[in-house]
């Protein structure tokens, strides 16, 4: 039970401060123990970031599942474009999200490959996952046959990366006015 305490409080500080902000004995303090009784659960700041960060990707990719799943019956444009809309709610309300965007583009130096390694496997992942929406649009016309499903998911990726970009350096309304645009041009070059 604590160390499960203790992975919440530590998320909100990491997710907030970075891995670099965020003080063993900050979050100690705010779980109701001393600094020494984390590591009773974790051998330090590291092995807890790290178990933080694999709960985190999964949370994520259940996310990812469960929102395609759940608008499977969507046209491909709506599904989409609602996908980059709730995903831009979750970073503004779950933590896991801020964590998430935070860790993937600013690494901890001494961690940089491991997050990053798994950083892609994650991206690949989804992009395994959104492919199949492609390939039906395709067999339906409903996009161009002049794109690949592979060009649109790696298109579709970009204009997602370009949203977490704009909500870690510009916030909620500029990254909107990323989105608006970027789905915008993407939409019009794909469909058919």
């Amino acid at each position: 039970m604590t160390a499960t305490r203790i992975k919440e409080v530590a998320r909100t500080h990491f997710a907030k401060n970075g891995y670099e902000g965020a003080s063993l004995a900050d979050i100690a303090t705010d779980v109701g123990i001393k600094k020494q009784s984390i590591y009773t659960h974790f051998k330090g700041k590291d092995e807890l970031f790290l178990a933080l960060f694999d709960e985190v990707l999964e949370k994520e990719l259940h996310f990812v599942r469960t929102y395609l799943n759940k608008n499977k019956d969507l046209s491909i444009d709506q599904l989409l474009y609602g996908f980059l809309i709730q995903y831009q709610e979750r970073y503004e309300q779950d933590d896991n999200t801020k964590f998430f965007l935070r860790v993937a583009f600013f690494p901890p130096s001494h961690l940089y490959d491991e997050i990053v390694k798994q950083g892609y496997c994650h991206l690949d992942t989804i992009e395994t996952m959104i492919m199949p929406l492609f390939d039906q649009a395709l067999h339906n016309e409903t996009i161009s046959p002049e794109v690949s499903s592979d060009t649109a998911t790696v298109a579709f990726s970009a204009v997602l990366d370009g949203m977490f970009v704009e909500l870690l350096f510009g916030g909620s309304a500029r990254s909107m006015k990323r989105l608006e645009s970027s789905w915008f041009v993407f939409w019009r070059g794909i469909k058919k």
